[in-house]
């Protein structure tokens, strides 16, 4: 039953670092290269997306690795998935301290009622993504790594 819980617990956690990765390092800049306001738009529609279903997922990812490691204490790697719980918890205070209040203003944003400083607040959201992406595969990678 462990066993089916690590495999399944680093899928879940791998496909959100997919996710993660994919909307720092191919959509965003996809969206930055289109013209007019197309990538705002593009921009507005994912935060609205992606922020519904992004605190479920760093959720459920966390409470998987924490049950993992509950069930796992006493076996090998338990320290690693222990750390991965931990970097998932960065991970979500970064996420709310961070990246939560940038995006919950930027999917309000039309191009008629947008700030005028919108590409500096884009900008800096996804400073904080890459490094919050840097975080959660360092988590993935640790759970990877436990020896099952």
């Amino acid at each position: 039953m462990l066993n089916t819980l690590e495999v399944f617990t680093t899928v879940i956690v791998g496909l959100m670092v997919g996710v993660e990765f994919s909307v720092a390092f191919v959509t965003n800049p996809i969206l930055d290269s289109l013209p007019e306001d197309s990538g705002q738009l593009g921009r507005t529609h994912g935060a609205r997306m992606l922020g519904a279903l992004m605190p479920v997922w760093y959720t459920g990812s966390l409470v998987l690795v924490a049950v993992w490691a509950i069930a796992g204490w006493h076996h090998d790697g338990a320290g690693l998935v222990v750390t991965a719980g931990a970097l998932l918890v960065l991970s979500v205070i970064m996420s709310l301290l961070l990246l939560v209040p940038i995006n919950n203003r930027g999917k309000t944003w039309t191009p008629e009622d947008r700030p005028e400083d919108w590409k500096k607040q884009m900008n800096r959201w996804d400073r904080f993504h890459y490094v919050r992406v840097a975080v959660i595969i360092a988590a993935f990678t640790l759970l990877v790594a436990a020896p099952a």
